[in-house]
């Protein structure tokens, strides 16, 4: 089986994650689209199954959880009169994402509808990788007191930070311009959280971070993922590099080695590793199958 050489894998995976168009990759690379699709694919397999054991009993003492809108294939609104959609999924999809306030760390994130299963399976998993009793913050989204009630109890100091946005006026421009915030409640929910810690300022700023990092998720542009599964594997990549291989500019350092997960930062050669290492070994090519030889013509 031909595969890419070591060093053109880890180019390729390196403009994944700077925002480079599998299209644009494939021209200054040489590789096939296809090509890169299926190491997007491998590497986000590979990153999935490091990301569930390396990030675990994280030391985090304020979390701040955000979710960040996307499509897959086309938007909710088209889904009805799409030709062709993807049977797993086609439309509307978010990307829930938990950051670690003092480190940046992405300790969980989960891809699905914006609605209450979701956020209880997002939590559910926040729940098994911290150490301690951690400080919450999320936005106004309802669905968050129920699944943090569900999976934490009173073994949380949850808080919300509700935002009151204006009405736009006719002169604004609505499809581009975003509803100017009026107000911001900091609303107590669960046990006793510090006031001065209800924000989401930082997760926000992360989702802007990973929609100029992943072509994929940049608005108002003809790049989007064409199936839920390269979306998935997407994020799946973008997160363990985050979190492993780029440098915080105020922390010096990567959030796992600044959360004590690494000792050191890593690089795309480190992610060529993990894909070769577990992806499976070829088996032995059978034997070719002897052409039936043509009846000869009267």
């Amino acid at each position: 089986m031909n595969r890419l050489h070591r060093e053109r894998r880890a180019t390729i995976l390196k403009m994944l994650v700077e925002g480079s168009s599998l299209r644009s990759i494939s021209r200054v690379t040489g590789a096939a689209v296809n090509t890169i699709i299926k190491l997007q694919a491998d590497a986000g397999r590979a990153c999935m199954a490091f990301h569930d054991e390396a990030v675990r009993n994280v030391p985090s003492k304020r979390i701040q959880v955000d979710e960040a809108w996307s499509f897959v294939y086309t938007k909710a609104k088209n889904v009805a009169t799409a030709d062709a959609a993807p049977a797993d999924h086609a439309g509307d999809t978010w990307a829930w994402t938990a950051l670690d306030a003092n480190t940046k760390l992405i300790v969980s994130w989960h891809v699905g509808p914006r609605d209450a299963e979701s956020a209880y399976v997002f939590m559910d998993d926040l729940a098994e990788r911290l150490l301690l009793r951690v400080q919450l913050t999320a936005d106004g989204l309802g669905v968050y007191v129920g699944a943090v009630e569900d999976v934490f109890g009173a073994d949380m100091d949850f808080g919300q930070l509700v935002k009151v946005y204006s009405q736009p006026g006719e002169s604004e421009q609505r499809r581009y311009s975003p509803a100017y915030c009026k107000a911001a409640h900091r609303v107590p929910v669960t046990g006793e959280p510090n006031a001065d810690f209800i924000s989401t300022s930082y997760v926000e700023r992360q989702n802007l971070n990973m929609r100029m990092s992943l072509r994929r998720f940049t608005r108002l542009t003809n790049a989007f993922s064409k199936r839920l599964t390269n979306h998935v594997h997407a994020l799946a990549l973008y997160f363990v590099w985050h979190n492993f291989c780029r440098r915080h500019r105020t922390l010096r350092t990567t959030p796992a080695q600044a959360a004590g997960l690494a000792d050191d930062w890593r690089d795309a050669d480190w992610i060529v590793d993990l894909i070769d290492a577990r992806a499976p070994k070829p088996g032995p090519r059978g034997p070719y199958r002897k052409r039936a030889k043509a009846a000869d013509s009267d």
